[in-house]
């Protein structure tokens, strides 16, 4: 397969000559895990540029200039499982209900701002199986999770396989069908505001704004209906498991930036991810309850080395894809951590972050404060990331600042 891969992405690739590619767009990735890293396996001791390698570190050591680690980082949340879902947000989703943004997560905030200039605002792609459901990375400002694109040949048909002619006359229909509809709801909540109440009018005004979403989104599928989706530089790949498969996801995501089909993706590992396809006996759940059993740790290692060169090998590969007098490395910000700091424990503080590309000077492990007043969230860093994606935003989430 890596042969293959090689080969799908270069100078000039049937993709990149794709019409409308964004050269030097701004964009950003963001990969999360379930159940956490070991951070005593992975944070170095010694701040500043010099900082050593860990064995967790280990895999990105060739990289290691194009990213930044960070460690004191994390939004001041608790509930173990229940709170991993956190990790772009900053808000529980219990919590969430009287905010304006609701529990709104970086990824969905910056496709509401910036996404509606490609086919795809953002791209979710994550599983359905796993603990307690599904993958939770992304949710919208309503407070209702993304559903994740599940596999490489799902993620493959959605950003290369153009619909037929039947479909597509279908797809007009359909989008003709609720354009009325939408239309009939506005002219009913314009006749409405002028016999409301002040209170009712905000609740309107609120309910409009969902209801100008929705118009921007069938806007968006009306324009791309009829526009063909680039070639596919591989054929169809096939489903194999959560394990193998993480490679080929991390190519299409890559792809999916390089031909502009989206500016923003996630991806999150979640508890499909069977150890067993590492020649690990037991499930990726039981062993993050280690109970401090060397075994247990070193059969984390693993897998968890596993995860991590494969971001590795991502952030190597958007360096090596040219975007106009840059590379998409530089164009592309890409986070990668998890909303759980100790699955051990079930502990939601002191997360484990890295930030790569962007633009961003790296090279160094930047420890911040965790506790009292000089505490540092982790969405001070998204409203950072926000800026630098053009957005204009002074806060996000639970941030206190901007991250300096």
């Amino acid at each position: 397969m890596s042969s293959l891969m090689a080969k799908s992405v270069g100078g000039n690739s049937a993709v990149q000559a794709a019409k409308g590619a964004g050269v030097g767009a701004r964009r950003f990735v963001a990969i999360g895990n379930l159940l956490g890293y070991q951070t005593k396996q992975l944070f170095p001791t010694k701040t500043g540029r010099d900082y050593e390698k860990t064995a967790l570190l280990e895999p990105l050591w060739d990289v290691r200039d194009q990213m930044t680690v960070y460690r004191g980082l994390d939004h001041g949340v608790k509930g173990g499982h229940f709170a991993v879902h956190s990790f772009l947000s900053g808000v529980l989703n219990s919590e969430a209900q009287n905010r304006p943004d609701g529990n709104v997560t970086i990824d969905q905030y910056l496709a509401d701002e910036v996404g509606f200039q490609t086919r795809f605002p953002s791209l979710t792609v994550g599983s359905e199986g796993g603990i307690h459901g599904g993958c939770q990375i992304a949710w919208t400002k309503s407070g209702v999770r993304v559903p994740p694109v599940t596999n490489p040949a799902e993620l493959f048909e959605k950003l290369f396989v153009t619909d037929s002619k039947e479909r597509q006359v279908r797809r007009a229909q359909e989008n003709q069908v609720q354009a009325s509809i939408l239309d009939s709801v506005l002219e009913e909540a314009n006749r409405l505001s002028k016999q409301v109440n002040q209170e009712d009018k905000d609740k309107l005004d609120e309910y409009l704004t969902s209801v100008r979403d929705v118009e921007k989104r069938l806007e968006l599928r009306q324009r791309w209906t009829n526009q063909a989706k680039p070639k596919a530089p591989f054929g169809k790949p096939a489903n194999r498991n959560a394990v193998e498969d993480l490679p080929m996801l991390y190519e299409m995501i890559a792809l999916a930036l390089l031909s502009d089909s989206t500016r923003i993706a996630t991806l999150e590992i979640g508890g499909d991810f069977m150890p067993q396809h590492l020649g690990i006996k037991k499930d990726w759940h039981g062993l993050s309850h280690h109970g401090n059993d060397p075994e247990a740790i070193a059969d984390l290692v693993t897998l968890e080395k596993y995860q991590i060169e494969h971001f590795g090998k991502f952030v190597a590969r958007l360096a090596k894809i040219s975007d106009g007098e840059r590379t998409l490395l530089d164009s592309t910000t890409v986070l990668f951590g998890s909303g759980m700091g100790d699955g051990n424990v079930h502990k939601n503080s002191d997360l484990p972050i890295l930030l790569a590309g962007g633009g961003y000077k790296h090279g160094e492990f930047r420890e911040v404060p965790r506790e009292g007043i000089k505490k540092v969230p982790l969405c001070n860093l998204f409203v950072d990331i926000a800026q630098k994606m053009g957005v204009e935003t002074d806060s996000f989430g639970s941030s206190t600042g901007c991250f300096a």
